[in-house]
């Protein structure tokens, strides 16, 4: 279980500092080298008008993951702010969690490259794709 690794404890850490994140609810599942799964479960906080995961959510969900693998493989001292994501829905649902990927695909020092999968588990444990993710990210000096 990689919830003992240095990784984990680094971005969870650095999770717990994040307002928005702790707002929503979403939690840490897993962090190694270059991946982190978390996990938003379904709340009247992340819907959209048709009582559906909201976009804004899962994109924040993915933003995240892609982020926190990139932070996975950085120095100590070092953070990183996203650059830019594009990010495709491919379905809404209602109930459940969700759940999020990051992978590292390139990091070097002046950018680093992710990919999220985004996928939503019903209540039997149904597993169904909901979005995917591209993501660049520029590395930074910690400021705290």
């Amino acid at each position: 279980m990689s919830t003992s690794t240095p990784e984990y404890q680094r971005v969870a850490d650095s999770l717990a500092r994040q307002g928005m994140m702790q707002h929503l609810g979403v939690r840490l599942l897993r962090a190694s080298v270059g991946e982190v799964e978390l996990a938003l479960a379904y709340s009247d906080k992340v819907t959209q008008q048709q009582g559906g995961f909201h976009g804004g959510a899962m994109g924040a969900l993915a933003d995240i993951a892609g982020g926190y693998a990139a932070l996975t493989v950085l120095p100590e001292g070092m953070e990183v702010t996203t650059v830019e994501y594009k990010i495709n829905f491919l379905s809404s649902f209602q109930g459940g969690e969700l759940r999020a990927t990051g992978r590292v695909t390139k990091a070097g020092k002046r950018i680093v490259v992710t990919t999220a999968e985004v996928t939503h588990i019903d209540d039997s444990g149904k597993r169904s794709d909901c979005a995917v993710m591209q993501q660049t990210l520029v590395p930074v000096n910690k400021t705290y």
